[in-house]
């Protein structure tokens, strides 16, 4: 990926720390952002050569012009990570956490797209990290998974825009993968579990997401667009 320029958002931690390693480690040029643990992303871009770290709270969508003031010269892949997955019972949803997930999860995202389609070159490539949950949700994630049902369609109808400029847009949906945020949210006992209903025998780790995503953005995806690949190792088959 030599000569190319990757803009990931939520890099610092997780899943998207994963994606920005493995592009910067294939050559890639990549900007990504994070909320708030600047150590954490300091730390990762202290690593490499042609990596920078934006701060970008993507409830605020003034952020969307920081994040994209780096690659204002060419932009080849956009990777849509940051997202947000609060729990709570519908019954005691308010509108305001409503507004707040969906700002985060999907219309930072779907403004990201817009913004990238005005500095991508053709040819190029979007991804948006979505989550198996859109089609085996549980209880108490009705906003993550609404957000997330709403992107993968952003995914579908961007695709159909963008395929005239030879530019693919695809979803990936992780399954249960092993990062802080899932052991936060989850007993021992629901991961093992996790674990054992997966057809490998094991949770995901950040870097087998990463992988598919670098498989989606290199030159042999170019025929692969409009499509939802569920990385889950086999929890859903």
């Amino acid at each position: 990926m030599s000569g190319r320029t990757a803009l990931v958002t939520g890099g610092s931690r997780g899943i998207g720390r994963a994606i920005v390693r493995r592009l910067a480690e294939a050559g890639a040029r990549v900007v990504f952002t994070y909320r708030s643990d600047e150590a954490a992303a300091d730390e990762l871009a202290a690593g490499y050569d042609d990596v920078v770290a934006v701060r970008a709270d993507q409830a605020d969508l003034a952020s969307l012009d920081p994040m994209f003031a780096p690659v204002r010269d060419g932009l080849d892949i956009l990777v849509n990570n940051a997202g947000i997955g609060p729990t709570a019972p519908i019954a005691e949803l308010t509108g305001e956490e409503f507004d707040r997930v969906m700002t985060v999860n999907v219309k930072f995202a779907l403004l990201a797209i817009r913004e990238a389609t005005t500095v991508l070159r053709d040819g190029g490539r979007i991804v948006n990290i979505s989550t198996l949950n859109t089609v085996l949700p549980a209880p108490g994630l009705a906003l993550y998974c609404a957000s997330k049902a709403a992107l993968e369609q952003v995914t579908a109808v961007a695709a159909r825009e963008l395929g005239p400029r030879r530019i693919t847009v695809n979803t990936v949906s992780p399954g249960a993968t092993d990062t802080d945020l899932l052991r936060a949210s989850n007993p021992a006992e629901a991961l093992t579990r996790a674990a054992t209903l997966t057809a490998l025998g094991r949770l995901g780790r950040p870097e087998d997401i990463a992988a598919v995503v670098a498989l989606l953005v290199g030159p042999d995806a170019g025929w692969i667009t409009g499509q939802n690949i569920r990385a889950t190792g086999g929890l859903l088959i």
